[in-house]
């Protein structure tokens, strides 16, 4: 579909959104949502599920009745169902009115309408590299509604160049019709300390086998054995899922945005373990509050942290330990370099280039 009309009309496709639940994903959108909003030049609408509702600041916000949402696999599936059965008509003719239909969250509920060229943000194929993390049913999942979404979509957003290596060698798309979009961080949120730190380190992740948390706690436990003052802290969701951990671990589950952020600026380090990610929000999120980062060398993280960051071997607990010991003898180093990195990243510049997209997407192919 072509236009020549401006702003161009996007329709954000966000039914399966459940705030609190989705983690990075949700802060993505949320950033998306206000920055395309400041751009001026796109006029957005999203579509949100009851659970969503008043989500979308400075943007246009249509609430879809009958339609719950659902941030796990059987939720999404479920409001797939709640859009497809429900409200499937009624969505689809109000979205034909749009250039574009944009997919934070890589699928589109219910599908795109014909004539409407869809655009999809796939964060990573970590099932495809990483399969054994994975559920038989997860896998087939992501593969009919991840891969078959985006080798239909006109355009496709992602968040790193790793990523995009990843999709163009996996699913055979064209270079040109997947856009990177680096994430931003909000800085003017966040307080840099470059005084006094506290002797723990932090770790905010959800459980998840490659969020790499055994392999944290016996290199952390290396350390702790010279230092018995040592801590470790953990934030995130399911983490009563990682079994018994020991005295000098604290668990502290979900926690506030403001919680979190004292976290960053009393933090001796933010240690981050991770075997993939498709981007990898924390590290920069740490930076900016002068917390020094201890970096996995994996995936798409050397890209994001770039030269602010000490890198270790995820696999190596002794690496960890080693990395962490360098950089506490670093500290003011890797602050003053967190702080250029983290100016690199702005939410602005991710929707800069979403609107590249869109307009890719918009006229055919031809930018």
């Amino acid at each position: 579909m072509t236009t020549e009309r401006h702003p161009l009309r996007v329709a954000l496709s966000m039914l399966t959104l459940v705030p609190g639940r989705t983690g990075g994903g949700e802060t993505y959108a949320r950033e998306l949502v206000r920055a395309l909003g400041r751009l001026g030049t796109v006029e957005v609408t999203t579509f949100v599920s009851h659970a969503a509702a008043g989500f979308s600041s400075g943007v246009t916000e249509r609430v879809v009745a009958g339609v719950t949402g659902g941030a796990s696999t059987p939720g999404r599936v479920w409001t797939r169902a709640q859009a497809g059965v429900i409200r499937r008509g009624g969505i689809r003719r109000a979205q034909a009115e749009f250039d574009v239909v944009h997919a934070p969250f890589t699928v589109a509920v219910p599908p795109a309408p014909r004539g409407v060229p869809l655009v999809p943000t796939l964060h990573d194929l970590q099932h495809l590299d990483l399969p054994q993390f994975f559920s038989r049913t997860m896998i087939a999942y992501r593969k009919y509604f991840y891969e078959r979404t985006a080798r239909n979509a006109a355009a496709v957003i992602t968040d790193s160049e790793f990523t995009k290596d990843r999709i163009v060698q996996h699913l055979g798309l064209e270079p040109e019709r997947v856009f990177v979009a680096h994430l931003g961080v909000d800085t003017s949120a966040m307080t840099p300390n470059f005084g006094e730190r506290r002797n723990f380190l932090l770790y905010p992740a959800n459980a998840a086998a490659h969020k790499n948390h055994a392999r944290l706690v016996e290199g952390v436990g290396m350390l702790h054995e010279q230092d018995p003052t040592l801590r470790l802290v953990l934030t995130g969701g399911a983490l009563d899922s990682l079994g018994p951990l020991p005295a000098w671990v604290d668990v502290r589950g979900r926690v506030s945005a403001e919680e979190l952020q004292s976290l960053y600026r009393h933090a001796r380090a933010l240690v981050f373990p991770s075997l993939y990610e498709g981007f990898g929000l924390p590290p920069l999120e740490a930076m900016a509050s002068g917390c020094p980062v201890v970096s996995s060398n994996a995936a798409s993280l050397p890209e994001i942290c770039g030269d602010a960051a000490v890198f270790f071997d995820p696999r190596d607990p002794s690496d960890l330990a080693r990395a962490v010991t360098e950089a506490a003898s670093r500290s003011s180093d890797l602050q003053r370099r967190g702080l250029e990195r983290v100016g690199q990243f702005s939410w602005d510049r991710c929707a800069a280039v979403h609107e590249q997209a869109y307009r890719f997407a918009a006229n055919a192919g031809h930018p």
